[in-house]
């Protein structure tokens, strides 16, 4: 693949042009000219493409396909396109799958399936077997067919011992743990985030306590045991202060926080549509503000779109009887653009994410290989359905004001673009 990027605005803290409009020559999928005004004697393809900035390929951290087992609402090679061309070079993949994705050939299957594409997928393998809390999977195993993470996807590990014995065993292939913080005793039946919302709508609530209190366990299992802890979709100001208050500590651990928990608030739930309905739920504006600032300070470490698709079925239905989830690659660059900062933004979707989860980093520099996204920081729109590139529909967003657009990425010696 050989192309010239045109007067493109580089987002790369780690480049030395950081902040600077170039031209970009790639050949053979490395970058090997960066400039002003470069020519094209050799008549490669030209990328111009209204106010363009490239930065880093976007890797998103929290990523689900329903494949296997869930293919209607999603499949890996779909899946796959939806984030090439919302911007991701690549994403981890929850095991919340049908087998789970617990044992090395699962892991197979994942990385059989989206080799030689642009998006780059890492597996994320189920901590205890099948999710269930009560065996730890084969994480040894695992890793070495390619998964770079262990995870029960949006469930709490139940029995502290479990974790406690991951956390000492993973040590032994540094591997890294992911424990969903989410106290189910406290849950309970719980819909939505247990306030003055929860009341006036009649829908049972989860109360932020019972997020902070699987913190504080997990936390503290990890001074405990030493380790690598990684804590998904944090969603409470309470949190962002455990959590900081642990990285004094020198404890090893990151935590993320999903795109719809930085802009949306529990207001939301008064339209009753079922795809407010995620989780963790949607918490107050005290909670939004604390975890902007979270990621200001650098406190979270990692912005994810916990994109699940969840078919008509299991969303055209009552609040109570709906399933958790909402698509969120196509519009976490709009929502989160001017919300928290570009520069900020591309850091939490870039270095930050790809150094905990050991995936590849790529800085735009003559002699790397290209891997690239590609977008409009200032392009407002509406999100409507036609945005949508998922087979399921259940966006967060839909029908908000978004502001960024994205253009495409470039990677693995591929080009997705207009």
């Amino acid at each position: 693949m050989n192309l010239l990027l045109k007067s493109a605005t580089i987002i790369d803290h780690s480049s030395p042009f950081h902040l600077q409009i170039k031209d970009i020559l790639i050949e053979n999928g490395t970058i090997t000219k960066i400039g002003n005004n470069l020519k094209n004697p050799k008549n490669y393809k030209e990328i111009t493409f209204d106010n363009l900035h490239i930065s880093q390929g976007w890797f998103d951290s929290s990523v689900c396909f329903g494949e296997p087992g869930f293919e209607d609402r999603e499949t890996i090679e779909n899946g796959l396109k939806t984030a090439s061309k919302s911007g991701f070079t690549a994403v981890a993949v929850n095991p919340n799958t049908y087998p789970s994705t617990d044992n090395k050939s699962a892991v197979q299957f994942l990385k059989n399936k989206a080799a030689n594409v642009a998006t780059a997928l890492f597996p994320i393998g189920n901590l205890t077997k099948s999710g269930k809390s009560e065996d730890i999977a084969e994480l040894y195993d695992m890793q070495n067919a390619g998964a770079v993470a262990f995870g029960d996807y949006n469930k709490a590990v139940s029995n502290a011992n479990l974790l406690k014995i991951g956390l000492q065993y993973a040590q032994n292939f540094d591997a890294l743990i992911m424990s969903f913080p989410q106290n189910d005793s406290i849950a309970g039946i719980g819909l939505v985030n247990e306030e003055i919302n929860s009341t006036k709508l009649g829908l049972k609530g989860i109360p932020a306590l019972s997020e902070e209190l699987q913190i504080v366990r997990d936390l503290f299992l990890l001074e405990y045991t030493g380790g690598k802890l990684h804590i998904p979709t944090i969603s409470t100001a309470k949190s962002v202060e455990l959590i900081k208050e642990a990285k004094k500590k020198k404890l090893n651990v990151t935590c993320s926080v999903a795109a719809h928990h930085l802009v949306l608030t529990d207001d939301e739930l008064k339209s009753f549509n079922t795809n407010t309905k995620v989780l963790p739920p949607l918490r107050t504006s005290k909670d939004v503000k604390a975890l902007i600032k979270g990621i200001k300070e650098g406190v979270i470490d990692m912005v994810t779109s916990d994109h699940n698709p969840m078919d008509v079925e299991h969303k055209k239905v009552e609040y109570s009887n709906a399933k958790f989830g909402t698509i969120g690659l196509e519009s976490l660059f709009g929502a989160l653009n001017k919300a928290i900062g570009l520069e900020t933004l591309i850091g939490c979707l870039t270095t930050k994410p790809r150094e905990r989860f050991n995936v590849p980093t790529y800085s735009v520099a003559e002699g790397q290989e290209a891997n690239i996204t590609l977008f409009n920081p200032d392009f407002e729109y509406t999100f409507t359905e036609k945005d949508i590139l998922s087979t399921s529909k259940n966006a967060i967003f839909l029908n908000k004001n978004l502001n960024g657009k994205v253009y495409g990425i470039i990677s693995n010696n591929k080009l997705v673009a207009p």
